[in-house]
């Protein structure tokens, strides 16, 4: 298309009522997302979340945005980015202990399978984890609790589909009223665009994204923006605070995930 052109989409005619096909078992030969088989990384992963839990409030989340909006680190194309991941292995992933370009260059390459005709979906595959680069040092090198794992809203209840949730109890949001009724700070129906989601790789390669003028169409930024958003796309909660927009573009968040 041309240049700063948006990719139009019906999503009606092109969403396959085929996810993308997962193969049955992990690295370690274990179901995947498997957080209680001992494969060697139970408690890495087991104290990312716990780490992730305590400290992902409200607050934290709107001092990240704050700072990253700025989006002042470096500027430099999306191949010379993706090489960056060679130096990164995601604690938070029960399913794979490899430097993450891997993961960037497979997910892209079986979605092209999958579907051939959709490039903005091979562009999205690619690029979708890029935001991990923030645990290195030129992006301020944040502790991994703060870059990957599950995603979640804040300023409302933690919902039990939260994997490891027990350590909610400790976040300082738990028992504040403001933060902890099923809505909290939010309105039915207000759209996942006015929830602040805990801070991590998935909102700030959004922000870069979108602040950058891609021509990615809205579902391919809401793949960036909720791939990691588990409880919504496998367990259905906090869905009562989508909007029309969001209803749409989940289906192809279900293709991709």
């Amino acid at each position: 298309q041309a240049k700063g052109q948006k990719i139009q989409l019906d999503a009606n005619e092109l969403v396959s009522n085929d996810e993308f096909a997962l193969p049955e078992k992990n690295a370690f030969g274990n179901s995947f997302r498997d957080y209680e088989t001992d494969n060697g990384r139970k408690d890495i992963v087991e104290q990312h979340y716990k780490s992730s839990h305590i400290n992902q409030t409200y607050e934290f989340v709107k001092q990240m945005r704050e700072e990253y909006m700025k989006l002042d680190k470096a500027e430099m194309g999306i191949w010379e980015c993706c090489e960056l991941l060679n130096e990164i292995v995601d604690e938070s992933d029960p399913d794979l202990d490899e430097p993450q370009i891997q993961h960037l260059l497979q997910s892209a390459e079986a979605i092209r399978k999958d579907y051939p005709n959709e490039n903005w979906l091979h562009l999205t595959a690619l690029i979708h984890d890029l935001g991990k680069i923030l645990v290195l040092p030129k992006f301020g090198g944040l502790p991994q609790w703060a870059v990957v794992g599950d995603t979640f809203p804040v300023g409302c209840a933690f919902d039990e589909s939260n994997v490891h949730h027990k350590y909610f109890k400790e976040n300082p949001d738990f028992n504040n009223p403001k933060y902890n009724t099923r809505n909290g700070v939010y309105i039915e129906g207000c759209g996942l665009d006015n929830v602040l989601m805990s801070w991590g790789h998935d909102d700030y390669m959004y922000m870069v994204a979108k602040e950058n003028g891609t021509t990615l169409p809205s579902a391919g930024l809401f793949i960036v923006r909720y791939h990691s958003f588990y409880p919504l796309h496998k367990y259905g909660a906090y869905s009562q605070l989508m909007n029309k927009e969001d209803k749409e573009n989940f289906k192809w968040l279900k293709v991709f995930k």
